[in-house]
């Protein structure tokens, strides 16, 4: 490892690294294990401060990407994930990333680069007051104007990031605010775990009132309870009750999807199964639910619905979301604490009739064979290829509504879809954060060729870092999902359609490999042999969305007969 001298001496250079080294040790005092970003001619003193240290600096092709891999980073470790950018351009390029983290729920600091505080108060090149601009879309932003303020700053940073409901914390460090030295006995502060809230005996009582005397409950889950590794508790309180589950996109796993009692994802755009449950349910169990993530409007809009809130955090203010009970608190303890108190299970007759005919028609693709695929068909044999652990991440477009519908998990954090922010070109860079973290699994970024063509520059970091997932792409020369909405809504399209690269020679021109599906028996070899590789892949396959309008056909009558 190499030294750093800490002590207000001067460098071989004669420069002075104390404030650097300040940063620096902070940061791995809060475990950062990477940061993704960019250097820029403003934070150039800490990337020389992190190369002394034993954070490993990710260099992104754009600061975009380097967000999406923080963010990614943040919801699988529930640790905040760290990227960060110099001033200007490259603090506005976090922008998406950072946003897609706060409303989506994963913990993220930024830092960015900054003019000297002596040129703030001028027109000047390349500044902007990135601390008015980070303060909407983060939990907190802070610029550093002291540098015995560093150990404070940055501890704020993390501990708003990483509590809950997690998102997005922004740090400024201006450059000449960078160079000057702390005081002697300035150590970073030590970080400390919060202990776990006790829901309310009084609540958790009146919770098991209501609950028994309901005659058809079912229970929505949502992304908190992944986050609060809720799903042991959730899986036996489920069991033991008979409580239909139905989960919101980002919830995804929370029950494993052949559990008698889970009845898979809410969430596309037109009414399905889910919804029907939900329509005859007399009571909501609301467990880790946040309205970002499907607005109570899409499934309370009468008002009349009798709710439930089980969260670590109080209930969001919507008109259409009033619980009659929030039980506060670690949400595996509130739901032990309920299962204790009841008496006997549900009868859950109709969720399970309605299991039946879901899984029916699941398997009625299995053996589809026609070209272009249909995308049913394709998430069938993707599930096939991938073990109940590996990872699967999701960009943002028609293929998303076909995966939140078709493909099912067994485990939490096994599928992630940014669904609050819902931000495309999200998938690729996500999954080499993915693939860093969890070397031994399988990683798969499904992406549309929209959203591929968003951050495809990545594919040299994927190759630069060694990092051998697969990018599946769903290609339809469209983007698919406006398509789809256009078509139901005017019966036509408009601006819509483009072209395409050879996505085969373009992964090729960077090493990676490159493979295109011309027959619907060839993609589970296919993508079988795209995991064998040690480098990344590209998985080309034409998709048939003339799914898109027979499904939304086909759950407009399924849904008058349910």
């Amino acid at each position: 490892m190499k030294v750093l001298l800490i002590n207000g001496s001067p460098n071989e250079k004669g420069c002075t690294w104390r404030a650097l080294k300040e940063v620096a040790d902070t940061l791995e005092k809060e475990g950062v294990e990477y940061i993704f970003g960019i250097p820029g001619e403003e934070n150039l003193e800490i990337m020389e401060a992190l190369s002394h240290s034993n954070i490993r600096f990710i260099t992104t092709r754009h600061e975009q990407g380097a967000a999406f891999m923080a963010d990614v980073y943040g919801r699988l470790t529930h640790k905040a994930g760290v990227c960060m950018s110099t001033l200007g351009p490259g603090a506005t390029n976090l922008v998406t990333g950072v946003a897609d983290a706060t409303s989506d729920g994963a913990p993220l600091v930024a830092i960015t680069g900054q003019v000297g505080t002596e040129r703030m108060h001028l027109t000047s090149h390349q500044f902007l007051d990135l601390c008015k601009m980070f303060e909407p879309i983060t939990k907190r932003t802070k610029q550093i104007v002291l540098p015995d303020t560093v150990s404070e700053i940055v501890r704020i940073a993390f501990k708003y990031a990483e509590s809950e409901k997690p998102g997005a914390c922004h740090i400024d460090l201006p450059v000449n605010v960078s160079k000057m030295s702390v005081s002697s006995g300035e150590e970073p502060l030590e970080k400390q775990t919060a202990p776990i809230e006790i829901p309310d005996s009084q609540c958790v009582k009146d919770a098991v009132i209501r609950l028994m005397m309901a005659k058809n409950p079912v229970i929505l889950a949502g992304s908190s309870a992944v986050r609060n590794s809720a799903s042991k508790a959730m899986v036996e309180f489920v069991n033991k009750l008979h409580i239909p589950v139905i989960h919101t996109m980002m919830a995804k796993g929370i029950i494993p999807f052949d559990n008698p009692y889970c009845l898979w994802t809410i969430g596309i755009p037109q009414k399905d199964y889910a919804n029907k449950v939900l329509e005859n349910a007399d009571l909501i169990l609301s467990v880790g639910y946040d309205i970002v993530e499907y607005a109570p409007a899409k499934w309370n809009s009468d008002q009349h619905k009798n709710i439930i809130h089980i969260d670590a955090r109080p209930a969001h203010i919507n008109k259409l979301y009033q619980p009659s009970v929030e039980v506060v608190g670690d949400i595996s303890v509130s739901l032990r604490s309920i299962l204790s108190q009841m008496e006997k299970p549900f009868s859950s007759a109709y969720a399970r009739e309605i299991k039946l005919k879901m899984e029916k028609e699941y398997a009625a693709y299995e053996a589809d064979m026609s070209f272009p695929m249909r995308p049913q068909k394709v998430l069938s044999d993707v599930r096939k290829v991938l073990a109940p652990d590996d990872i699967l991440l999701s960009d943002v477009g028609a293929h998303k509504m076909w995966i939140a519908r078709q493909y099912h998990c067994y485990q939490p954090n096994t599928c992630l879809i940014s669904n609050g922010f819902a931000s495309m070109g999200f998938a690729l860079p996500g999954a080499i954060a993915a693939k860093l973290i969890n070397p031994d699994k399988k990683v798969l970024a499904v992406t549309g060729d929209g959203g591929f063509l968003m951050n495809c520059q990545e594919m040299e970091t994927a190759m630069r870092l060694g990092n051998p997932f697969v990018t599946l792409i769903f290609r339809d020369n469209s983007y698919g999902l406006i398509k789809w909405k256009q078509m139901d809504q005017y019966g036509k399209s408009r601006y819509v359609d483009f072209t395409n690269p050879d996505f085969v020679q373009f992964a090729e021109s960077f090493g990676a490999k490159g493979y295109r599906i011309r027959q619907a028996e060839k993609l589970i070899p296919t993508l079988e042999e795209a995991f064998a590789q040690k480098v990344p892949s590209i998985v080309d396959c034409a998709v048939d969305y003339g799914e898109n309008l027979k499904l939304t056909k086909y759950l407009k009558e399924l849904y008058s007969v349910l």
